[in-house]
């Protein structure tokens, strides 16, 4: 049984190219179950008096409290279409996807909801998930040294915006058919990046992909991918999320390489 989720496979191009902390953090798993091993539950985080984040917890099988193992850490940034809708609806893609569905997936997968009235490029959003994510790492037994940051659409632009003002954060990020600001490179460099989007995409333009791995490698990037989907459109990210490299390549990152 192969370790990670595959689809069929698609015909891909691929180019070898790709704090806010609250001191205060309520939290509650009133959306009904304990987390537990081999589960994906929904929970929410009170990080202020304005702001509390739903988002899909996942923890892998194996996992347990008792034990001095820890685990590498997924963070999944959904697209617009998820906003409009229940909790339940982050499940519809990508990694929270393949926890519901029961795939041997060896990572905790953190998922939050982005209300439909914003977006994740907005500051607070943005400071939300980074509280989240270190209520995770302070409350999980978490790898801090594997954390992966992956986002599609409306999430691909949250995931380059926190990429490019946390790179300390993340041992990789995949943005898919998002939008980044080539401005924001040299602090990108360092990071393995690896970048997907469909060539036909009339959503996000494919363009904005290639500025900003065009502008990271100028900036003396070598760690990025780029991979074009070739005639794919907007939802490219079934095909990316199902690219058999990409976990293996995740599971070789982490913060402590030379």
């Amino acid at each position: 049984m192969p370790l990670h989720p595959f689809a069929e496979s698609i015909r891909i191009t691929r180019l070898a190219i790709i704090m806010f902390t609250a001191s205060h953090l309520d939290h509650s798993d009133a959306f009904g179950d304990e987390p537990a091993a081999g589960k994906q539950v929904e929970q929410s985080l009170k990080v202020s008096e304005t702001l509390t984040i739903p988002y899909l917890l996942f923890l892998p099988d194996g996992y347990d409290e008792s034990s001095e193992r820890e685990w590498p850490v997924i963070l999944f940034l959904h697209g617009r279409g998820e906003s409009r809708g229940p909790l339940s609806l982050v499940a519809k893609w990508g990694p929270p996807r393949f926890a519901a569905r029961g795939d041997d997936l060896p990572y905790i997968v953190i998922a939050p909801q982005c209300p439909n009235e914003t977006n994740w490029i907005d500051p607070e959003q943005q400071n939300g998930i980074l509280a989240l994510l270190d209520h995770t790492l302070t409350e999980l037994q978490c790898d801090r040294t594997r954390v992966y940051l992956t986002g599609l659409s409306m999430g691909g632009y949250g995931s380059w915006r926190l990429a490019a003002d946390h790179p300390e954060k993340f041992a990789a990020v995949v943005p898919i058919c998002g939008k980044g600001a080539p401005t924001d490179a040299s602090k990108l460099v360092d990071l393995p990046i690896w970048v997907f989007h469909g060539d036909k995409d009339s959503s996000v333009p494919f363009q904005h992909s290639v500025d900003m791995v065009n502008a990271i490698r100028e900036a003396g990037g070598n760690n990025i991918r780029f991979t074009t989907l070739e005639e794919v459109g907007h939802n490219c990210w079934s095909a990316a999320y199902a690219t058999p490299e990409l976990f293996k390549w995740l599971d070789e990152q982490n913060t402590t390489q030379e």
